[in-house]
């Protein structure tokens, strides 16, 4: 039998990804709620003159991988601004930046 150490292959994770899936889903708000148990955050689509928004995805992390989450973005986006900070982009909001809780949702 052979040990886990010795053959990486075997501790290597298989990830697949459908065509579905991999089209994504466009968001342009998050509402983040939390128990002690878990963080939950809903993807929002809000389109301008309509008067509903509807949840697009709904995920929910462990605190854990809510952290890890957290970390991963902020890496993430640190590695953007380097990669991009003498670029200019056509941003609509400018430097503004909604927040992400604060709005009262209902599931």
């Amino acid at each position: 039998m052979e040990n886990n150490i010795q053959n990486p292959s075997l501790n290597q994770l298989q990830i697949e990804l459908t065509e579905e899936i991999a089209q994504g889903t466009f968001a342009n708000l998050a509402i983040i709620a939390h128990s002690p148990s878990e963080f939950i955050i809903d993807f929002i689509r809000i389109v301008p003159g309509m008067p509903k928004a509807k949840v697009k995805s709904r995920i929910i992390l462990t605190p854990d991988n809510a952290k890890r989450l957290l970390y991963a973005l902020q890496d993430n986006i640190r590695k953007f601004d380097e990669m991009t900070k003498n670029q200019s982009f056509n941003h609509s909001f400018g430097d503004f930046i909604p927040p992400l809780g604060g709005i009262t949702g209902q599931a």
